[in-house]
């Protein structure tokens, strides 16, 4: 497995209201600009998404894979893998939530992705940071509203 990817940001509301947002797996193409669409394929006895297929659609990126996801259950944090993927062999990722004095929410992100085509190391980093820091603002944006 590649490196990992780790990126953060502090989003003005409470840590309940961010993860209602990151668990709202459906409704991801209304705020992810690459998610074309997102289907729940199996949840949970919390209501909340155990597996989900993707199709992703970021310009020169294109793939379709499946999720399977674990919710911590303080809701503080929810990790996932991949079960399968056309153009992944693997990933990895876990949002982190951190109250803030104030109210905010800091949100942890970690990624680490491996293709089942080869890329130079420098531009799968910059492909990753890229993912990474474009999810982070989309779902501030979401949030904040």
């Amino acid at each position: 497995m590649a490196d990992r990817t780790q990126r953060s940001i502090v989003i003005a509301a409470p840590a309940r209201q961010v993860m209602s947002v990151i668990a709202d797996l459906a409704s991801y193409p209304e705020w992810v600009s690459a998610a074309k669409s997102v289907e729940v394929l199996e949840t949970g006895p919390d209501g909340r998404a155990r597996t989900a297929r993707f199709v992703l659609d970021a310009g020169v990126v294109k793939d379709t894979y499946v999720l399977s996801y674990t919710w911590q259950p303080d809701d503080m944090a929810v990790s996932w893998t991949l079960e399968s993927g056309e153009l992944q062999k693997a990933q990895e990722g876990r949002y982190e939530l951190v109250e803030q004095p104030g109210g905010g929410t800091e949100v942890r992100y970690e990624l680490t992705v491996d293709l089942t085509i080869p890329m130079i190391g420098m531009f799968k980093r910059k492909a990753e940071k890229v993912i990474t820091d474009t999810a982070l603002k989309e779902l501030k944006k979401r949030v904040e509203g």
